[in-house]
């Protein structure tokens, strides 16, 4: 396989099992040096395991790469910007940072405590947020230094459950909505310096998918294409991570199986204009005959029936 990255600094942040495991596995066999970060937590954020990024940094290094780990919490201020110096420090630069690491509490509005509220907006959007910060006052410095543009990506994992309005997921959805949102101004923002930014939604198989409702449909099949497997998305993660894909910025994506979509900006489904000032009476007038036949919706986007 061509060294595509040889020479190239990653960082991948929840890279100590699933996807992450598998973006830091793939980076590496292009010839990336990795910086494997995890803390090691459950899937509800509990505990520590230091041992789950030491162990994929063993595998690399096995394989003839080059990793090493780090244990810091993305959602802290201090540890986000350690990262970002680790890298530096370790490899002479940094040149990509793959956001993957989360949590999940799911409960609907009903049940979800404040806690679980707090944490997982804080592990996802603030967890994204931190590393992106400090990796872009980086990058915008190394521009700055060189006086050019420099070698940058940016790719944050997001959830179409943003999309969709996940009754069981305030929490998630909330903050999935949130990178999305964030990632897309970084893209903006960083283009001049040379750095991309995008957002990928990756549906697979996951410690979180297999949790809840979702998990009889990522199931493993007994035979045949395996729709859900991991594998099937890290190779696109991977090449938004090359020079190849330097025209590729501000976008958000689906991955799954053999199949990568991506999305458009939303757009306006329909207008109405009054004459007059509007009244609560002339609003009903003009809407009413476009939503009055509309079911409720309880699984996501209508459109008005113009």
């Amino acid at each position: 396989m061509s060294k595509e990255l040889e020479g190239k600094v990653a960082i991948v942040t929840g890279a100590g099992d699933g996807i992450g495991k598998l973006h830091a596995l793939k980076l590496a066999e292009l010839g990336a040096s990795v910086v494997v970060n995890d803390i090691g937590t459950t899937l509800q954020g509990e505990g520590a395991d230091k041992t789950k990024a030491q162990q994929v940094v063993d595998e690399i290094k096995a394989a003839g790469g080059e990793a090493s780990p780090h244990y810091g919490d993305v959602s802290s201020w201090q540890d986000a910007e350690g990262m970002i110096q680790a890298a530096v420090d370790t490899y002479g630069d940094l040149n990509i940072l793959l956001n993957n690491a989360g949590i999940m509490r799911d409960a609907t509005i009903f049940n979800i405590s404040e806690s679980d509220f707090d944490d997982v907006v804080r592990v996802h959007l603030k967890g994204h947020f931190a590393p992106s910060k400090f990796a872009c006052n980086y990058w915008r410095a190394k521009s700055k230094e060189t006086g050019g543009p420099i070698f940058g990506r940016l790719i944050s994992t997001a959830s179409e459950a943003w999309l969709m309005g996940n009754p069981g997921q305030p929490n998630y959805a909330a903050a999935k909505a949130g990178i999305t949102s964030f990632t897309m101004g970084i893209a903006q923002l960083m283009l001049k310096y040379g750095v991309t930014a995008n957002v990928v939604m990756p549906r697979a198989r996951t410690r979180m998918t297999l949790s809840g409702p979702t998990a009889p449909i990522f199931q493993k099949p007994e035979e045949g294409f395996d729709t859900f497997g991991p594998q099937n998305v890290v190779p696109f993660f991977a090449y938004l991570c090359t020079p190849r894909a330097e025209r590729i910025s501000g976008h958000l994506f689906i991955v799954w199986g053999r199949e990568i979509k991506a999305l458009t900006r939303p757009q306006t489904l329909d207008v109405w204009n009054s004459d007059d000032e509007w009244t609560v009476d002339s609003v009903h007038a003009k809407l009413a005959p476009s939503f009055e036949k509309l079911e409720p919706v309880t699984d996501g986007f209508t459109t008005p029936a113009v």
